[in-house]
Order: structure tokens, then C-alpha cells, then sequence
């Protein structure tokens, strides 16, 4: 029996088994195959398509075509047209990664369970739940772009869930063990990127790239600009006086363009990680990352009576969640905290004892008042 006019039609090919559909879109004709020998599938799938030409939700076959690794493509490109620095790693995660396992897939198949299949692959390597949360990111990130292109290249979003991470940061460096650290390596370049390190909390890549033009002696401030940092703002800093003495001899000389920190022979300084390490192990802190500073410098901040909103426009926290990761708070901090907590109950303690010995003394003067006015009001015996 003939279908209705304009409900699509169901055939079979004269060479195959297979099932096909037939259906039109504004006049354009589509053919589509069920990819089973069951005519009631190719049914189903007709039904599919014309609810979705009936709702306007019909988008072409293009969607269903479109894979994973086409999706990861458009994702580098947008890494690469917005200069973004963390580039390399975007294209990492994919290439090592993600890569190996979803390229095999079209964006249409990627559903909650693939997902969860491909954490649990990771955490069987050994990943920890933030390296797998950075690459679940990445791979969010492709489907959201390809959700918002012209036409849309998916249709969805999968659900891509954020695994609990124990990632917050730990060490500091303690006052004794920066004077330790810097006494292993004297050299003006690494005392200074120290200094700039634990007093402001940049990170690395932002005080090894620093140029004498971002340094104003006159002003007594220190500049980065946008486009320099990783969140992409710029920010500036009146320096204290020991980097002010210390950056006054780094740029001392030099010409606007050149790098602020830089060895004896005048090149730039790129590595020190073994040097890093040396030192941090003559200092008695093993282990410690010159990120670590961030952390020292934020801790310090605080316990000068900085504003936390302030800390976090210094040292480039741009969210208040990131800023609780280092976990500013130190068992000595606590520890003080407690101290002050039995200094004051002391205190009240005395105040409140001192506040009843004046009742007491209080009350026995307006006895000895009353006593002394009650003898002089009594009449004298008459003889």
C-alpha cells in the first residue's frame, strides 16, 4: 500500500537486503538507509525524520556524519586563532590522550556511557581525577563549539561529568629556608626572581618573561601587561623596597626590550629546574615548586591584613574558587588562631573578675555608708 503523500516512503534496493527511506525537505529529496534488513527499523527511523522535519529540528544527515576528530579540529583551530598560550596542552590532551580513544567514534555515538568508559580507561593508567578533568574539559569544549557553529555540527551536548579532585596546594617557603635558598645561589638573577616570586605570587612563565619596559623605577611600579598572564589581564604593583633595589640592578644598562632576569653571558633565563631543585634541598625543603611561591606569597598577604579580593587582583587569582585551592591557611596559622582565642578568654576572664571585685567593693562601701548614716540619724541617750 502507497503511504500518504508527503509521510516519505520505505524501499528496498533490487541488490540488498537492506531498507531504505525516502523523505523531502523544502522540495529537496534525502535517501537514507536503515542500515538493517527490518523493515519495521527503517519504519521507526522514517517516524524519527519526520517528527523532526514536522518540529523544524531537522538538520540534514551531515550531524550523524560528523565525527569526534572533526569536532577536535575545529577545537585546535579556535585554540590557535585566539593565540591562546596554553595551546601546546590543549593539542597534547587530544593527540596522547583523547585521541586513541574517541577517534574512532562519530559525535552522534558519544554518549554518558562512552564517557564514563573512557574515565575509567584513564584511572586504569594511572591518571589522577585533575589530569582526566582537564581532558573531559577538552572534550566538552568540542562539542559546545560545535553545538554553536552555522549550521550546528551536533545537536547535543553529552553529559560529561567533573570527578572530585584533592588537588590543593601544598608548601611554603618559610622565612629561615629563603634565606637558605638564596645563600645556595647568590647569582642577582635568581634572588631577584625569588623575591618577585614569594612577594607578589606571579607565576613563573610571567617573571621569566618579563621585560625592562614593564618596570618603572620613578613610579615604583612593576607592570604586566594583557595578554601576557594566562588569564589574559594585566595587572601592576608598587614594589617593596627589596625588590626595588634588586630589580634596579637587573635592569640596569639594559635596553626597554630586553628581559629583566637574565644570567652573566646576558641570555635569557629558560630552565632552572636542577638549579631549583639544588637549592630547595640546601634550603631543607625539598620537593618545593617555584609555584609554591604563590602560595607563600598569598599566605603572607593575609597575615599582613590584605583584603582577599586584593591578594587575588595581585597575584592573578580570577576566581575565588581557584584562590581556595592554595588553601592559604597554615597549621601554625591555626595554631595562632587558637592562641588568640586563650588569650582573649583570659582576658575576658579577668575583666569579669575585676568587673565583681568593684561590685564587691561597691557593696561594702554603700554598707559602711548606710552603717555610718543610721549611727548619726539614732537619738543620743538623755542622763
Amino acid at each position: 500500500m502507497r503511504r500518504p503523500k508527503g509521510t516519505g516512503s520505505i524501499y528496498q534496493r533490487p541488490d540488498s537486503a537492506v531498507w531504505w527511506i525516502k523523505y523531502s525537505v523544502n522540495g529537496k529529496p534525502f535517501r537514507e538507509s536503515s542500515h538493517s534488513n527490518k523493515k519495521q527499523k527503517a519504519k521507526d527511523l522514517l517516524k524519527k525524520r519526520m517528527g523532526e522535519i514536522g518540529t523544524g529540528a531537522f538538520v540534514g544527515l551531515e550531524v550523524e556524519r560528523v565525527t569526534v576528530e572533526q569536532l577536535a579540529q575545529d577545537y585546535l583551530r579556535d585554540y590557535r586563532i585566539n593565540g591562546k598560550k596554553s595551546a601546546f596542552h590543549a593539542e597534547f590532551r587530544w593527540t596522547k590522550h583523547l585521541k586513541p580513544f574517541f577517534m574512532i567514534f562519530r559525535a552522534a555515538q558519544v554518549t554518558s556511557e562512552l564517557v564514563a568508559r573512557y574515565i575509567e580507561a584513564r584511572q586504569t593508567q594511572g591518571a589522577k581525577n585533575a589530569t582526566i578533568n582537564r581532558e573531559l574539559s577538552a572534550l566538552k569544549r568540542m562539542f559546545r563549539l560545535g553545538l554553536q557553529a552555522t549550521p550546528p555540527k551536533v545537536l547535543r551536548v553529552p553529559r560529561i561529568p567533573k570527578l572530585r579532585e584533592d588537588n590543593v596546594r601544598t608548601g611554603f617557603l618559610e622565612d629561615g629556608q629563603y634565606r637558605r635558598l638564596v645563600e645556595y645561589c647568590p647569582e642577582l638573577w635568581f634572588r631577584s626572581m625569588v623575591e618577585v616570586g614569594r612577594t607578589y605570587g606571579w607565576r613563573v612563565s610571567e617573571v621569566k618573561s618579563m621585560r625592562v619596559n614593564q618596570v618603572d623605577l620613578i613610579q615604583r611600579v612593576i607592570s604586566l601587561h594583557p595578554g601576557t598572564t594566562k588569564n589574559r589581564e594585566g595587572r601592576a604593583v608598587t614594589m617593596t623596597e627589596a625588590v626595588y633595589n634588586l630589580m634596579a640592578e637587573c635592569i640596569r644598562g639594559k635596553a626597554p626590550d630586553a628581559y629583566v632576569f637574565t644570567r652573566s653571558n646576558g641570555k635569557q633565563i629558560r630552565n632552572f629546574r636542577k638549579l631549583w631543585s639544588n637549592a630547595c634541598l640546601h634550603a631543607g625543603c625539598p620537593g618545593l615548586l617555584f609555584h609554591d611561591l604563590r602560595r607563600t606569597a598569598a599566605r603572607n598577604l593575609r597575615r599582613a591584613g590584605v583584603a582577599e579580593g586584593v591578594i587575588q587582583r595581585i597575584g592573578g587569582w580570577k576566581t575565588r574558587s581557584v584562590f581556595e585551592r592554595y588553601n592559604i591557611v597554615t597549621q601554625n596559622d591555626i595554631a595562632d588562631a587558637m592562641l588568640k582565642l586563650q588569650a582573649a578568654e583570659k582576658d575576658q576572664a579577668i575583666a569579669e573578675a575585676e568587673q565583681e571585685q568593684q561590685k564587691m567593693e561597691r557593696d561594702q562601701t554603700i554598707s559602711h555608708v548606710q552603717v555610718h548614716t543610721a549611727r548619726q540619724s539614732k537619738p543620743s541617750s538623755i542622763n
